[in-house]
Protein backbone atom coordinates (compact mmCIF):
# COMPACT_ATOMS: atom_id res chain seq x y z
CA UNK A 1 0.00 0.00 0.00
CA UNK A 2 1.31 3.55 -0.95
CA UNK A 3 1.97 5.45 1.55
CA UNK A 4 -0.40 8.10 0.36
CA UNK A 5 -3.20 5.68 0.52
CA UNK A 6 -2.97 4.76 4.13
CA UNK A 7 -5.34 7.28 4.86
CA UNK A 8 -7.83 5.03 2.98
CA UNK A 9 -8.28 2.41 6.06
CA UNK A 10 -9.69 5.13 7.96
CA UNK A 11 -12.36 6.38 5.16
CA UNK A 12 -13.34 2.85 4.84
CA UNK A 13 -14.00 1.84 8.01
CA UNK A 14 -15.99 3.80 10.36
CA UNK A 15 -14.83 2.12 13.20
CA UNK A 16 -10.77 2.78 13.00
CA UNK A 17 -12.08 6.54 12.49
CA UNK A 18 -13.86 6.99 15.45
CA UNK A 19 -11.16 5.24 17.47
CA UNK A 20 -8.08 7.92 15.40
CA UNK A 21 -10.93 10.62 16.17
CA UNK A 22 -11.16 9.87 19.84
CA UNK A 23 -7.38 9.50 20.11
CA UNK A 24 -6.53 12.69 18.52
CA UNK A 25 -9.27 14.63 20.81
CA UNK A 26 -7.44 13.22 23.69
CA UNK A 27 -4.06 14.43 22.74
CA UNK A 28 -5.37 17.97 22.70
CA UNK A 29 -7.45 17.52 25.86
CA UNK A 30 -4.43 16.82 27.55
CA UNK A 31 -1.96 19.19 26.03
CA UNK A 32 -4.40 21.91 26.90
CA UNK A 33 -5.58 20.47 30.15
CA UNK A 34 -1.80 19.02 31.77
CA UNK A 35 -0.31 22.99 32.55
CA UNK A 36 -3.68 23.72 34.47
CA UNK A 37 -2.09 21.61 37.25
CA UNK A 38 0.98 22.59 37.79
CA UNK A 39 0.12 26.18 36.89
CA UNK A 40 -0.62 28.71 39.31
CA UNK A 41 -2.31 31.13 37.16
CA UNK A 42 -2.89 31.35 33.83
CA UNK A 43 -2.98 35.16 33.50
CA UNK A 44 0.06 37.37 33.54
CA UNK A 45 0.04 40.00 36.48
CA UNK A 46 -0.09 43.15 35.08
CA UNK A 47 1.06 46.10 37.26
CA UNK A 48 -1.86 48.89 37.57
CA UNK A 49 -4.73 46.58 37.49
CA UNK A 50 -6.85 46.49 40.60
CA UNK A 51 -10.72 45.59 41.34
CA UNK A 52 -13.35 47.76 40.25
CA UNK A 53 -14.42 50.45 43.00
CA UNK A 54 -17.60 49.97 44.51
CA UNK A 55 -19.49 52.76 42.23
CA UNK A 56 -17.36 51.60 39.19
CA UNK A 57 -18.88 47.93 40.75
CA UNK A 58 -22.50 49.37 40.89
CA UNK A 59 -23.04 50.72 37.58
CA UNK A 60 -20.81 47.81 35.99
CA UNK A 61 -24.53 46.55 37.30
CA UNK A 62 -26.31 49.31 35.58
CA UNK A 63 -24.63 48.35 32.55
CA UNK A 64 -25.42 44.51 32.41
CA UNK A 65 -28.95 45.04 33.81
CA UNK A 66 -30.03 47.64 30.47
CA UNK A 67 -28.31 45.28 28.02
CA UNK A 68 -25.62 47.24 26.94
CA UNK A 69 -23.17 44.06 27.11
CA UNK A 70 -25.52 43.01 23.44
CA UNK A 71 -25.34 45.45 21.46
CA UNK A 72 -21.25 46.68 22.98
CA UNK A 73 -17.99 44.31 23.21
CA UNK A 74 -15.37 44.77 25.78
CA UNK A 75 -12.50 42.78 23.64
CA UNK A 76 -9.94 44.53 20.98
CA UNK A 77 -8.83 41.60 18.59
CA UNK A 78 -5.11 41.75 17.32
CA UNK A 79 -6.30 42.96 14.14
CA UNK A 80 -5.00 45.55 12.26
CA UNK A 81 -8.11 47.64 11.65
CA UNK A 82 -9.01 47.19 15.43
CA UNK A 83 -5.78 48.46 16.75
CA UNK A 84 -6.00 51.01 14.46
CA UNK A 85 -9.57 52.18 15.74
CA UNK A 86 -9.40 50.93 19.35
CA UNK A 87 -5.52 50.78 20.66
CA UNK A 88 -3.96 48.05 21.99
CA UNK A 89 -5.21 44.54 21.94
CA UNK A 90 -7.05 43.52 25.29
CA UNK A 91 -4.77 41.28 27.68
CA UNK A 92 -6.30 38.65 29.51
CA UNK A 93 -5.55 40.47 33.27
CA UNK A 94 -8.33 43.13 31.89
CA UNK A 95 -11.04 40.67 32.27
CA UNK A 96 -9.28 38.84 35.41
CA UNK A 97 -12.52 40.65 38.03
CA UNK A 98 -15.14 40.20 35.61
CA UNK A 99 -17.62 37.97 37.08
CA UNK A 100 -18.55 37.49 34.39
CA UNK A 101 -16.76 38.96 31.54
CA UNK A 102 -17.96 41.39 28.92
CA UNK A 103 -15.90 40.51 26.07
CA UNK A 104 -19.52 40.03 23.79
CA UNK A 105 -19.64 38.41 20.58
CA UNK A 106 -21.38 41.40 18.87
CA UNK A 107 -20.98 44.79 17.76
CA UNK A 108 -24.08 46.86 16.48
CA UNK A 109 -22.13 49.55 18.75
CA UNK A 110 -18.40 50.15 19.08
CA UNK A 111 -16.14 48.31 21.14
CA UNK A 112 -15.90 49.63 24.58
CA UNK A 113 -12.70 47.91 26.06
CA UNK A 114 -11.02 51.40 25.58
CA UNK A 115 -13.76 54.15 25.99
CA UNK A 116 -12.34 55.73 29.50
CA UNK A 117 -10.69 59.18 29.38
CA UNK A 118 -11.72 59.58 25.72
CA UNK A 119 -14.78 61.57 25.97
CA UNK A 120 -15.87 63.62 28.72
CA UNK A 121 -18.27 63.45 32.08
CA UNK A 122 -20.46 65.42 29.77
CA UNK A 123 -20.73 63.38 26.67
CA UNK A 124 -21.20 59.77 28.28
CA UNK A 125 -24.27 61.81 30.06
CA UNK A 126 -25.59 63.56 26.91
CA UNK A 127 -25.06 60.34 25.10
CA UNK A 128 -27.18 58.42 27.82
CA UNK A 129 -29.59 60.38 27.87
CA UNK A 130 -29.86 61.33 23.99
CA UNK A 131 -27.72 59.10 22.26
CA UNK A 132 -28.32 60.94 19.27
CA UNK A 133 -27.58 64.40 20.34
CA UNK A 134 -24.17 63.54 19.86
CA UNK A 135 -24.20 60.65 17.28
CA UNK A 136 -27.03 61.89 15.03
CA UNK A 137 -26.69 58.03 13.05
CA UNK A 138 -26.93 56.46 16.55
CA UNK A 139 -29.58 53.80 16.98
CA UNK A 140 -28.92 53.01 20.45
CA UNK A 141 -32.06 54.00 22.88
CA UNK A 142 -31.77 56.42 25.51
CA UNK A 143 -31.48 55.91 29.39
CA UNK A 144 -32.61 59.46 31.16
CA UNK A 145 -33.91 58.05 33.82
CA UNK A 146 -30.90 56.95 35.35
CA UNK A 147 -30.18 60.88 36.17
CA UNK A 148 -32.96 60.58 38.47
CA UNK A 149 -32.52 57.09 39.52
CA UNK A 150 -30.85 57.51 42.91
CA UNK A 151 -28.00 54.78 43.44
CA UNK A 152 -29.05 51.82 45.55
CA UNK A 153 -26.38 51.76 48.66
CA UNK A 154 -27.94 48.33 50.11
CA UNK A 155 -26.44 45.08 49.70
CA UNK A 156 -22.74 46.84 48.21
CA UNK A 157 -20.84 44.75 50.85
CA UNK A 158 -22.85 41.21 50.41
CA UNK A 159 -21.68 42.32 46.57
CA UNK A 160 -17.91 43.16 47.11
CA UNK A 161 -17.91 39.82 49.57
CA UNK A 162 -19.50 37.24 46.39
CA UNK A 163 -16.67 39.16 44.60
CA UNK A 164 -14.50 38.06 47.14
CA UNK A 165 -15.29 34.19 47.28
CA UNK A 166 -14.87 33.65 43.37
CA UNK A 167 -10.46 35.21 44.22
CA UNK A 168 -11.27 38.82 43.41
CA UNK A 169 -8.77 40.33 46.06
CA UNK A 170 -11.52 42.96 48.18
CA UNK A 171 -9.96 43.11 51.31
CA UNK A 172 -11.94 43.22 55.01
CA UNK A 173 -11.42 46.93 54.91
CA UNK A 174 -12.84 47.61 51.53
CA UNK A 175 -15.61 45.12 52.17
CA UNK A 176 -16.74 47.44 55.27
CA UNK A 177 -16.14 50.21 53.37
CA UNK A 178 -17.94 49.58 50.65
CA UNK A 179 -20.77 51.57 51.23
CA UNK A 180 -18.86 55.14 52.28
CA UNK A 181 -16.39 54.44 49.19
CA UNK A 182 -19.43 54.23 46.75
CA UNK A 183 -20.34 58.10 48.09
CA UNK A 184 -17.07 59.18 48.47
CA UNK A 185 -16.02 58.20 44.83
CA UNK A 186 -18.76 60.59 43.53
CA UNK A 187 -17.87 63.62 46.09
CA UNK A 188 -14.82 65.15 46.14
CA UNK A 189 -15.20 67.68 48.39
CA UNK A 190 -16.23 64.48 50.53
CA UNK A 191 -14.29 63.85 54.22
CA UNK A 192 -13.69 60.13 53.02
CA UNK A 193 -11.77 60.92 49.74
CA UNK A 194 -8.55 60.35 51.17
CA UNK A 195 -8.92 56.86 53.06
CA UNK A 196 -11.15 55.70 49.34
CA UNK A 197 -7.72 56.82 47.83
CA UNK A 198 -6.00 54.56 49.82
CA UNK A 199 -8.12 51.42 49.36
CA UNK A 200 -8.42 52.29 45.32
CA UNK A 201 -5.11 54.68 44.80
CA UNK A 202 -5.53 55.20 41.16
CA UNK A 203 -9.79 55.95 41.13
CA UNK A 204 -11.39 58.74 39.37
CA UNK A 205 -12.74 60.76 42.45
CA UNK A 206 -15.19 63.45 41.10
CA UNK A 207 -19.35 64.24 40.19
CA UNK A 208 -20.09 62.33 37.26
CA UNK A 209 -23.53 63.35 36.49
CA UNK A 210 -23.29 66.85 37.25
CA UNK A 211 -25.45 66.43 39.76
CA UNK A 212 -23.81 67.03 43.34
CA UNK A 213 -26.75 66.65 45.79
CA UNK A 214 -27.25 63.08 44.76
CA UNK A 215 -25.03 59.96 43.87
CA UNK A 216 -27.60 58.30 40.97
CA UNK A 217 -26.93 55.47 38.55
CA UNK A 218 -25.43 58.03 36.00
CA UNK A 219 -22.72 58.72 38.26
CA UNK A 220 -21.88 54.74 38.51
CA UNK A 221 -22.26 54.23 34.61
CA UNK A 222 -20.07 56.67 33.80
CA UNK A 223 -17.64 56.08 36.73
CA UNK A 224 -17.35 52.26 35.28
CA UNK A 225 -17.28 53.63 31.69
CA UNK A 226 -14.69 56.14 32.42
CA UNK A 227 -12.24 53.53 33.94
CA UNK A 228 -12.92 51.11 31.14
CA UNK A 229 -9.28 50.42 29.74
CA UNK A 230 -7.55 52.91 31.52
CA UNK A 231 -5.54 50.95 34.47
CA UNK A 232 -3.05 49.30 32.09
CA UNK A 233 0.05 51.39 31.11
CA UNK A 234 0.42 50.01 27.33
CA UNK A 235 3.11 51.66 26.29
CA UNK A 236 5.38 49.55 28.23
CA UNK A 237 4.10 46.88 25.80
CA UNK A 238 4.78 48.97 22.27
CA UNK A 239 8.13 49.84 23.88
CA UNK A 240 8.59 45.56 24.78
CA UNK A 241 7.67 44.99 20.90
CA UNK A 242 9.70 47.86 19.58
CA UNK A 243 13.07 46.55 21.55
CA UNK A 244 12.23 43.23 19.84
Amino acid sequence: MSIWKKHEVFEKHSLVLVIGILVVVAIGGLVEIAPLFYLKSTIEKVEGMRPYTPLELAGRNVYIREGCYLCHSQMVRPMRDELERYGHFSLAAESMYDHPFQWGSKRTGPDLARVGGKYSDEWHRDHLVNPRSVVPASIMPGYPFLLEAKLETRGIEDHLTANAIVGVPYSEDMIASARADMLAQANPDGDDVDAFLERYPNAIVRDFDGNPRDVTEMDALVAYLQMLGTLVDFAIYDNKANLR
